[in-house]
């Protein structure tokens, strides 16, 4: 799909050792070369969104968010994780606090009351300081939305898993839904009501590099590169253009991100 330029993806994790091999080829040649324009890397625990923040660093396409994810609750988590993660918030290219949120799909995570603290802290930060939030969801959506009713925090749902009438719920509360290359699976069910229904003014697309590769190149590694064939089905379910869900989803996350003036 070579014809799509200017490709923003709202999340990715590039810090992942899937790209141990050809990382600095990638995001130094080949994504530029393929009209990426804008990355916005998630970290998941204190070692990745410190290379997070090192991978926007290098690279001026791209952007961090830092966050404890729900499976990176363990004993290896600092006491001063929340001091890290503040200070960090002063870094010039972090722009949001993510990927947060809570995970009851596997069993061998932190308790559910543990993960509702790390996560009810992580958007109390987000209150404080008025960043967004990237929230992870997985077969967790009533805890997920009852907290987020409750801090009331600007971001976007990633990977969205939910029902159409929770994303409604979701945008209600001034959020965004993000969806990636599980629209295209040949067993998506759920997710094609969502992109069908889904305002475009409250759309993401995004990656989850290296994971969630849509179709044609489902079961390889995925890059930001991918991001109009996703664009290209929401459309096809929609009666719209791949390049109109583009540069809706765009403008979404230049807004959301407080982009305007850093790319």
């Amino acid at each position: 799909m070579k014809e799509y330029t200017d490709i923003y993806d709202s999340h990715a994790h590039y810090d992942s050792t899937a790209f141990d091999g050809d990382r600095a080829r990638l995001l130094e040649e080949d994504l530029p070369l393929n009209r990426v324009r804008c990355v916005i890397n998630m970290g998941t625990r204190i070692r990745s969104c410190a290379a997070s923040i090192g991978l926007a660093g290098c690279n001026p396409y791209f952007f961090a968010g830092v966050g404890i994810h729900p499976s990176e609750i363990d004993e290896e988590l600092p006491e001063n994780w929340l001091d890290c993660l503040r200070q960090w918030l002063e870094e010039p290219k972090v722009v949001a606090i993510g990927e947060i949120g809570l995970d009851y799909y596997w069993k061998d995570n932190a308790p559910r009351e543990r993960q509702m603290e790390v996560f009810a802290a992580q958007l109390q930060l987000a209150k404080e300081t008025g960043y967004p939030v990237c929230v992870h969801d997985r077969e967790s959506h009533a805890d997920v939305l009852a907290l987020l009713k409750e801090y009331r925090p600007q971001g976007v749902v990633h990977c969205f898993s939910g029902s159409a009438e929770m994303a409604r719920e979701i945008a209600d509360l001034g959020m965004y839904i993000g969806i990636g290359g599980a629209v295209t699976f040949k067993n998506a069910r759920k997710i094609l009501d969502v992109a069908r229904q889904v305002p475009l003014d409250r759309l993401l697309l995004e990656t989850d590099a290296p994971y969630m590769t849509p179709e044609p190149y489902r079961g390889k590694r995925n890059d930001s590169s991918l991001i109009p064939y996703t664009a290209a089905r929401i459309g096809e379910l929609r009666g719209e253009s791949a390049r109109t869900v583009l540069e809706a989803s765009n403008a979404n996350i230049r807004r959301l991100f407080r982009l305007d003036g850093l790319l």
